[in-house]
């Protein structure tokens, strides 16, 4: 009974430790681009510099008791570091839904925070750095060992990397950068043949179905560059924690034909 009540709150400690993961994300957002450890110094407003206490650097806690504001100087501290608290929170607890108190867990997890990290420094920078892409390759990997997948983790790699490779040097590079083409391979080595495949189609569509109502919206114009990374994050979390999501339309027409075949 005690094993069962373990595995019961497995999920609340990995989405507890996700939070702290989260806030650690945060960091290695704002300080990877300006060449900053992000281990040293600690943490402090970018405001006025007020160094940030224990208290005040609780996830999400803190920012909701603080207003949104710095407790020194009073000014305004993004949603951004909350909201990415949050998504790493619940995807360390989806994870250990999916995979319990296993070594996947742990994989997945922490390719997740590293997907998160990508997602919000190629909005800000359009840019996917070599030290994004290693991690996610190994940790993508290491997800497929544990799986007992390696063999399809190499060919996932080549599938994922090979077709936006393809795509890249079709557009001479206008449609997507070179670290899109790096990160696709890295996600591919968390996929096998089948969900590899998958992954372009997904992210293209992901992105259609986000590009379009911004540029609808008229947040930026048809001329402004929209970075690729985030949708191909999109469809690698999918396909990693719910592939079942991604090919339920296909499966779902399949039985459609199937039916009406077998009818006619």
């Amino acid at each position: 009974m005690s094993s069962d009540i373990a595995l019961a709150f497995f999920p609340l400690a990995a989405s507890l430790f996700g939070l702290l993961v989260g806030s650690f994300v945060n960091v290695v957002i704002y300080r990877v681009p300006r060449g900053e450890s992000v281990v040293f110094p600690p943490s402090r407003c970018t405001a006025c510099g007020h160094r940030i206490g224990p208290l005040e650097n609780i996830p999400v806690v803190s920012w909701l008791a603080l207003g949104g504001r710095c407790s020194s100087c009073k000014a305004p501290i993004s949603v951004r570091y909350p909201l990415v608290e949050l998504v790493v929170g619940a995807l360390f607890a989806l994870s250990a839904i999916e995979y319990g108190p296993t070594l996947a867990c742990l994989a997945a997890s922490l390719l997740s925070a590293v997907l998160v990290a990508v997602l919000f420094f190629d909005l800000d920078h359009l840019l996917i750095p070599d030290a994004f892409v290693v991690p996610c390759a190994i940790l993508a990997f290491a997800f497929s060992a544990t799986q007992h997948h390696m063999l399809d983790a190499f060919e996932g790699a080549a599938i994922a990397g090979g077709g936006f490779l393809l795509i890249y040097l079709a557009t001479r590079g206008r449609g997507m950068g070179l670290g899109d083409v790096k990160l696709a391979a890295a996600l591919g080595f968390a996929l096998q043949v089948r969900t590899s495949v998958a992954l372009v189609a997904a992210s293209f569509i992901a992105g259609a179905a986000i590009a379009l109502p911004v540029l609808v919206a008229g947040s930026r114009g048809r001329r402004d560059a929209l970075p690729f990374g985030p949708f191909l994050v999109i469809a690698g979390l999918v396909l990693v924690f719910a592939p079942q999501v991604a090919f339920a339309p296909f499966e779902a027409y399949r039985h459609w034909v199937q039916m009406h075949g077998a009818a006619l």
